[in-house]
């Protein structure tokens, strides 16, 4: 694992993107805050910037570096038997194209252990979204990742491909600064 994650580093480092499994679906990750490594990521999906990315942090720290965390939102991370991604007002130190025109960002404090490490080795968030093109099925497990997505990444993790489980993608919820819930996804 630990030569992965040197790997996957060195790629990120250098601006490109990794094909990874996180806690949820197998991902496409960039630094999150290269500008020109998360446009890299809209294309490979032809996803419409309208439609945001999310991150990953693995860390209390580096969630609190990035956005304001109500008490209510660490609730919600300390009770959630599922991986949930909170959409968080005012985002900061962030680049322009991954923060939505309502001025939110949706962040996951991960709970994997390959991809806590993965984020402290590179130091920065990591960008989380589905490794399939826009307006396809989310990959069930690395076997049905298609083929434009395995060869437009510049690295593709070697762990977990056999892996038969089938991911599921995390619930999202929108926490508004005045203590409002909005279930986007369950």
């Amino acid at each position: 694992m630990q030569q992965e994650i040197l790997n996957a580093v060195k790629v990120l480092k250098e601006g490109g993107l990794i094909l990874y499994p996180t806690d949820t679906i197998w991902g496409i990750g960039c630094d999150a805050t290269n500008e020109e490594a998360i446009e890299k990521v809209f294309k490979l999906k032809q996803r419409s910037k309208e439609k945001n990315l999310i991150l990953l942090v693995e860390s209390e720290k580096r969630l609190q570096d990035l956005v304001e965390v109500s008490a209510l939102a660490w609730e919600l991370i300390d009770i959630s038997q599922k991986p949930m991604t909170i959409i968080y007002e005012n985002p900061k130190n962030l680049p322009y194209n991954l923060i939505s025109e309502d001025h939110t960002i949706g962040i996951r404090l991960t709970k994997d252990e390959f991809c806590k490490q993965l984020i402290s080795k590179l130091n920065k968030p990591l960008v989380s979204t589905s490794a399939n093109i826009s307006g396809e099925a989310s990959p069930k497990n690395f076997s049905s990742i298609s083929p434009l997505i395995l060869e437009g990444v510049d690295y593709i993790i070697n762990l977990r491909h056999e892996e038969e489980k089938e991911y599921k993608a995390s619930s999202i919820i929108k926490l508004s600064i005045d203590g409002k819930i909005k279930i986007i996804r369950e």
